[in-house]
């Protein structure tokens, strides 16, 4: 998807041409891995803010540094309970609203 050309674009349209429409096969597939990258982006900066290092993280956890490393390149997604864990040793929470 090339967008670099200064042009004003309908990102619902472009990723629909490219990925296919919401309920498509195509479409899922690429909406759970932005899902993994939004979500590993933001536990990456999180545990950066609390200044610790992938090891300390893992160890709070019960984990190794190499998961820890895994998740915040998006390669993996953790479990919904390693999920709150790892929210929990940032200091983190939660927070549900209707959508």
């Amino acid at each position: 998807m090339q967008t670099n050309d200064n042009m004003i674009r309908d990102y619902s349209a472009v990723l629909e041409s490219e990925f296919g429409k919401h309920g498509t096969p195509e479409r899922a597939k690429f909406d759970e891995e932005a899902y993994a990258f939004y979500t590993s982006q933001i536990l990456l900066d999180a545990r950066k803010k609390a200044r610790l290092t992938q090891s300390e993280l893992a160890g709070r956890i019960g984990a190794d540094k190499s998961y820890i490393s895994k998740i915040e390149k998006g390669l993996t997604v953790p479990s919904v309970a390693t999920f709150y864990r790892i929210v929990n040793a940032l200091g983190l929470a939660v927070e549900l609203h209707p959508a």
